[in-house]
C-alpha cells in the first residue's frame, strides 16, 4: 500500500465514488426532499431532507462568513444534538475540519485541548 494514500485500492465490485459529503447530501436532498434526514426526539426536531440540506448550507455560509478558511479547524463543545450534526455536515460541506470536544471538559482541560490542535473557532451548542 502507497503510504501518501488514505485508501486502500483492492478489486471490488463496488469503485470507489470521489464525491464529497457535501455533494453526496445535496444529491440526496435533490432526489428525496420531503424525506426525514433528521430525527431527535429529546429536542423535539424532524427535519427533512430539503430542510436539512439548506440549514447546513446556510451554517456553512455562516462559518465561511466568519473568516474560516478551507482546512481550519473548528471545535464543537456540545452534548449529542441536532445542533452537532448540522455542524458536522456544514463543516464537511465548507472544507473545515471539526473538532469533538468532550462537553464534561473543565475550562484547564478545555483550554489545553483547544491550545493543542489549534481551533480557530469554537461552537458551543446545548441540548
Amino acid at each position: 500500500m502507497n503510504a501518501a494514500l488514505s485508501y486502500l485500492s483492492a478489486c471490488c465490485e463496488q469503485p470507489l465514488r470521489f464525491q464529497t459529503v457535501g455533494d453526496l447530501l445535496d444529491e440526496t436532498a435533490t432526489r428525496h426532499p420531503d424525506r426525514p434526514a433528521l430525527i431527535v426526539p429529546h429536542q423535539g426536531i424532524r427535519l427533512s431532507y430539503r430542510e436539512f440540506a439548506a440549514r447546513i448550507d446556510e451554517l456553512a455560509r455562516g462559518l465561511l462568513a466568519q473568516g474560516l478558511e478551507r482546512g481550519e479547524r473548528v471545535g464543537i463543545w456540545s452534548p449529542n444534538c441536532a445542533e452537532w450534526v448540522l455542524t458536522q455536515f456544514a463543516t464537511a460541506k465548507a472544507g473545515l475540519i471539526l473538532v469533538n470536544i468532550n462537553p464534561a471538559y473543565r475550562l484547564a482541560e478545555l483550554e489545553h485541548a483547544l491550545g493543542k490542535v489549534g481551533c480557530r473557532a469554537l461552537i458551543l451548542a446545548g441540548a
